[in-house]
C-alpha cells in the first residue's frame, strides 16, 4: 500500500527481526507449567516466581526508554537482548533458588527490550507515519504471538521444556545481532537531545503537566489494559463455568488474532489523517461494549460478539495511542514517554489476572458490567480530552496565547536518531 511507503526501510527490516523474536518467545506462556512440573515447585511456589517475573517486566517497561534517553535506544535494545538471551539460556541449569532472582531478571530484559524498540521506532520515523509504522511491528508481532505457542507445545512434547528457554533465549541474541545489523550506529552514539534551555528540560512530571491530554491518556490505558486482559484470566473460566470447553476458548482467542492480523494495517492507513484522540477514545469503547455484551450470558454467539469488539477496539486504540505518545514527546524524552506508555499498558499483564479473579471468585456477577462501565469511562475521558484540547487549539489559532509553549507540542520531524 502506498501509504506504507513512508515507513523508513530500517523499521520493516526491524520489524522481521520483531516477528521472528516473537515466533520463539513462548516461554512465557508454558514457564509455570515448567516450573511446576519438570522443575519440581508446587503450585505456590511456581506462582510466586512468575509473579516475581511479572514486576521484573513493568519495571523494564517502565525504565527502557530513560536509559536510552541517555544512552541511546539501539544500544539500550542491544545490551538487553544481550543480557536476556543469556539469562534464558541458563534457566534450565539453574537452581530453583537462583529462578527467583533469574526469571525477573529476564523479564525485566524483556521489559527493556519492549521500550527500547518502541523508542527506537518513534526517533526513526518522522511525524505523520508512526501510525503506520507502529501498526506494522505490531501486527507482525502479533503475528509471531500466533504462531509461538503452538509451535512451543509440539516442541515441549516431543523434545523437553529445556529446548523453549534454548530457543527463546537464542532468538533474543538473534534479534540483537539483527538489530545491530539493520538499524545504523549513527546518530546512536550521539549525546542525548537536549531542551530548549540547553538542559535536559523540566523532567519528565513537569512535561507531562504542559501535556494533559497524554496524562489522561495514560490514566485511560491503564484502566483499559486491566479490563482487556480479563480474556486470558477470567474469561476462560467463565466460559467453563457456562460449559464450554477450553477449545471454545481457543477459538475465540485465534479469532482476536486473525481479526488483528486482518485488520490491523487497513485501519492504520485509512485512519491515519483522524485526529488521534477521538479514533483512540472509540476503541476504548469498544474494549467496554465487547465486555458489555457477555451480560446476555456465555453462549458463543456472545462470546464471538465480544472478542470482535474487543479485536476492533484493540486496532483502534494500541497502535494510535503509541504513536500519539510518541509525537506529543519532546525531543529529549522520547523514550521515557515511550516508557510511561509501555509500562503502563503492561501492568495490565501483571494485575490484570489476580484483580479480575479476586471480584470473580467474590462476586462474578459484578465482574462485566464493571469492566464494560470501566472501559467505556476511560474512552468518555479520552473524548474530553480531545474536546479539551481542540478548545486550546483553537484558542490559539484565534491569536491569544497558546495553551503551552511551542516547544512543547510534540517531536518535530527527522530522519533517524538512535
Amino acid at each position: 500500500m502506498r501509504a506504507f511507503g513512508d515507513v523508513p526501510r530500517v523499521v520493516w527490516l526491524l520489524a522481521a527481526g520483531v516477528f521472528v523474536n516473537a515466533v520463539v518467545s513462548f516461554t512465557f506462556v508454558f514457564v509455570f507449567l515448567y516450573l511446576s512440573g519438570p522443575h519440581g515447585l508446587g503450585p505456590a511456589q511456581a506462582g510466586i516466581a512468575v509473579g516475581i517475573g511479572g514486576v521484573g517486566m513493568v519495571a523494564g517497561n517502565f525504565t527502557g526508554g530513560w536509559y536510552g534517553d541517555r544512552f541511546g535506544h539501539r544500544r539500550v535494545l542491544l545490551a538487553a537482548a544481550c543480557l536476556g538471551g543469556l539469562t534464558l539460556m541458563s534457566l534450565p541449569l539453574l537452581p530453583t533458588a537462583l529462578l527467583y532472582a533469574a526469571l525477573p531478571a529476564a523479564q525485566y530484559a524483556s521489559g527493556v527490550i519492549r521500550a527500547a524498540n518502541s523508542a527506537l521506532v518513534a526517533v526513526t520515523v518522522p511525524e505523520g507515519a508512526r501510525r503506520q509504522a507502529f501498526a506494522v511491528v505490531r501486527c507482525v508481532s502479533n503475528g509471531g504471538f500466533t504462531l509461538g505457542p503452538p509451535l512451543g507445545a509440539l516442541v515441549a512434547g516431543a523434545l523437553s521444556y529445556d529446548w523453549l528457554f534454548l530457543a527463546d533465549g537464542l532468538g533474543t541474541l538473534l534479534f540483537a545481532v539483527w538489530t545491530a545489523r539493520v538499524v545504523p550506529a549513527r546518530g546512536a552514539c550521539r549525546k542525548p537531545a537536549a531542551a530548549p534551555d540547553g538542559g535536559r528540560g523540566p523532567g519528565v512530571w513537569g512535561e507531562l503537566r504542559a501535556r494533559p491530554a497524554v496524562l489522561v491518556l495514560l490514566g485511560a490505558i491503564l484502566v483499559t489494559d486491566l479490563v482487556y486482559r480479563q480474556q486470558y484470566g477470567t474469561f476462560p473460566v467463565f466460559l467453563a463455568d457456562h460449559g464450554l470447553d477450553v477449545g471454545a476458548f481457543g477459538l475465540v482467542i485465534a479469532l482476536n488474532g486473525g481479526v488483528i492480523l486482518l485488520l490491523e494495517l487497513p485501519a492504520a492507513v485509512a485512519l491515519r489523517d483522524r485526529p488521534p484522540l477521538p479514533v483512540i477514545a472509540t476503541g476504548l469503547v469498544l474494549v467496554g461494549a465487547g465486555y458489555a455484551a457477555l451480560l446476555g450470558g456465555a453462549g458463543a454467539a456472545s462470546a464471538v460478539a465480544m472478542m470482535v469488539l474487543l479485536s476492533l477496539g484493540e486496532i483502534l486504540y494500541k497502535t494510535t495511542a503509541t504513536a500519539y505518545v510518541a509525537d506529543q514527546a519532546p525531543e529529549h524524552a522520547v523514550g521515557r514517554f515511550q516508557s510511561l506508555y509501555a509500562g503502563v499498558s503492561v501492568s495490565g499483564v501483571v494485575l490484570g489476572a489476580p484483580l479480575g479473579g479476586a471480584l470473580y471468585a467474590a462476586a462474578p456477577a459484578l465482574l462485566w458490567p464493571l469492566c464494560a462501565a470501566l472501559a467505556t469511562g476511560a474512552g468518555g475521558a479520552v473524548f474530553w480530552a480531545s474536546a479539551r484540547q481542540g478548545r486550546g487549539e483553537a484558542v490559539h489559532r484565534a491569536g491569544q496565547p497558546a495553551p503551552r509553549p511551542a516547544h512543547e507540542t510534540g517531536s518535530r520531524p527527522r530522519a533517524l536518531a538512535g
